[in-house]
């Protein structure tokens, strides 16, 4: 990852973004303009609240109505390095540029 890619993602990284428009339902981080979220599952060691059987449920519903109004969903743990997330925001941001492209031609 180059320095200008890194500073390009970095300007639309967004915390805790309200994404849906009658839930209170936030993203950890979002990048708007590509519609990419970032969810962090935190507690998975401890039974914490993402892997306990209501607390999944809800993610379920969640995540799905992410996708429904066609953001994608990246799921990470807190053992992923911010480095590890950024990279694969360059890898999505460089395939929907390429797709973009192929769609102008």
């Amino acid at each position: 990852m180059n320095k200008h890619e890194l500073k390009d993602l970095l300007h639309d990284w967004t915390h805790e973004y309200k994404f849906h428009p009658e839930r209170r339902w936030r993203f950890d981080h979002a990048f708007v303009s590509l519609k990419v979220a970032v969810e962090y599952e935190g507690g998975i060691w401890t039974g914490g609240r993402h892997t306990r059987a209501i607390g999944y449920a809800k993610d379920c519903e969640k995540y799905n109505a992410a996708v429904k109004l066609g953001w994608k969903v990246l799921r990470y743990t807190t053992n992923n390095r911010l480095e590890e997330v950024l990279a694969d925001m360059v890898e999505i941001d460089q395939r929907l540029l390429y797709r973009e492209t192929k769609e102008d031609e």
